[in-house]
């Protein structure tokens, strides 16, 4: 299954980077996931939609040839992050390239909550007309403490969370068929 990986976070030693990584490896059998880089996409502009630069173009076509998108956020002030929100914004206009969509999200933090207020904005967000994602129901991947439970390379140490997150991935896939079965009829 051909998967976007949308990190919300452009620090160098992200864990959200590291998370969308770890599944990039772990999954492989599974998943084929590109992770973009969000940071080099210029500001929306609404200008320019029609005839976006070269970089967004490749991006929006990239998400709308995948099959899946998986969203890996980090909480900023209880919510996504601007970056993560300029590119929802980029894929909201002209092709729309997350309608139906599935999609699976991620978050880690160094804080106990493990990005639950974010998540719970990002899919008010990924539900708005603009956009209408198909959210995953259910299973929510919320890593808190991430400091303590993956290494300074991004190796998730703690079994559970990775138990979790086996599950989480398998339902996903489930999920993402399920969509797949029903637009086809």
């Amino acid at each position: 299954m051909k998967i976007v990986a949308l990190v919300g976070s452009v620090r160098q030693a992200s864990y959200n980077r590291m998370l969308a990584e770890f599944v990039q490896k772990r999954y492989a059998e599974d998943l084929d996931v590109m992770i973009p880089a969000l940071g080099e996409l210029p500001f929306y502009d609404q200008d320019i939609e029609e005839q976006a630069p070269a970089n967004v173009q490749a991006f929006k076509d990239a998400v709308l040839a995948a099959d899946g998108v998986i969203f890996v956020t980090p909480e900023y002030n209880h919510s996504i992050s601007g970056v993560l929100e300029n590119a929802i914004d980029w894929l909201s206009r002209v092709e729309r390239p997350l309608k139906g969509k599935p999609v699976m999200i991620l978050g880690a933090t160094m804080g106990p909550l493990g990005t639950v207020r974010a998540q719970g904005h990002l899919r008010q967000i990924l539900d708005s007309p603009g956009v209408v994602a198909r959210v995953m129901p259910g299973d929510e991947f919320l890593m808190g403490l991430v400091q303590k439970k993956m290494t300074a390379d991004g190796q998730i140490t703690d079994q559970p969370t990775i138990d979790w997150l086996d599950h989480c991935v398998h339902d996903y896939l489930k999920f993402a068929k399920q969509l797949v079965m029903t637009a086809e009829n």
